[in-house]
């Protein structure tokens, strides 16, 4: 999948850069580009026959996609952010579902993940699903759309001002907010070379989370508990409570 190649800095990929530069704004921060050399890190070492869109200025970019998704230059852009925001996504839900999962095996009566939505109905029968659900629909909807005019035209939602309040919002590129409030530890701004680093990291350990999001929703679809809870019987007893001992995760056992 191409969200598991094009990642997080600005589109400065030598396939999109005639796209984009003439739609950049000034004021935007042109990104950092990682290593791009003949020794840059990629998916399988020895691998000459790399895509030329995927060149290396990308962050966490290791030449890997196997389908083309990324070939298209207006279509790279998007494919960036969409693995930016997922990954973003997956580890705020990867450290809720391990935190809930810890309270839960504590005694606090919090719920597990899996149970959680349901509990909180159960628990405020004054509040319409349906209200929730197009009021969730209707907000994401329109910062969805905004985040698209963005991509199109980097900077445009960030032009004009209210009362000067939305100065403090200038973001740094698309998908780096910046500014005092989003970035008030100032860790883009400053050292490049820092910033490109974090830029990296930060789109590994968000493909790290993507995939163990899926370990846990494959995992309770299999045990029907969470993460902490099958970790804590395991070590109990490593003999039986494992993969091998599970009929859902190994067919024709019982």
């Amino acid at each position: 999948m191409a969200s598991a190649v094009v990642s997080t800095s600005g589109f400065v990929g030598k396939a999109v850069r005639s796209a984009t530069s003439a739609v950049r704004p000034k004021s935007m921060r042109s990104s950092v580009a990682v290593a791009a050399g003949p020794d840059r890190p990629i998916w399988y070492p020895g691998l000459t026959d790399l895509p030329e869109y995927l060149d290396g200025t990308l962050a966490g970019d290791y030449a890997f996609d196997p389908l083309g998704l990324g070939s298209d230059p207006e279509m790279l852009p998007w494919m960036v952010q969409a693995e930016l925001v997922h990954a973003r996504t997956a580890m705020a839900g990867v450290a809720g579902i391990l935190f809930t999962s810890l309270a839960a095996n504590a005694g606090t009566g919090v719920p597990e993940w899996y149970e959680a939505g349901k509990v909180y109905m159960d628990t405020h029968p004054d509040v319409s699903f349906g209200a929730l659900l197009w009021t969730t629909i209707a907000l994401s909807g329109w910062v969805e759309f905004k985040r698209l005019q963005d991509i199109r035209n980097p900077g445009s939602q960030g032009d004009g001002s209210f009362l000067g309040i939305t100065d403090d919002f200038k973001g740094v590129s698309n998908g780096y907010p910046g500014g005092k409030y989003f970035d008030f530890m100032g860790l883009s701004r400053g050292d490049p070379a820092k910033f490109a680093k974090y830029k990296q990291n930060e789109i590994v350990n968000g493909r790290l989370a993507m995939v163990a999001f899926v370990g846990f929703a494959s995992q309770y679809a299999s045990t029907g508990k969470g993460p902490i809870t099958n970790l804590l019987e395991h070590l109990a007893d490593p003999a039986h409570v494992n993969a091998a001992h599970n009929p859902l995760a190994v067919p024709f056992i019982s």
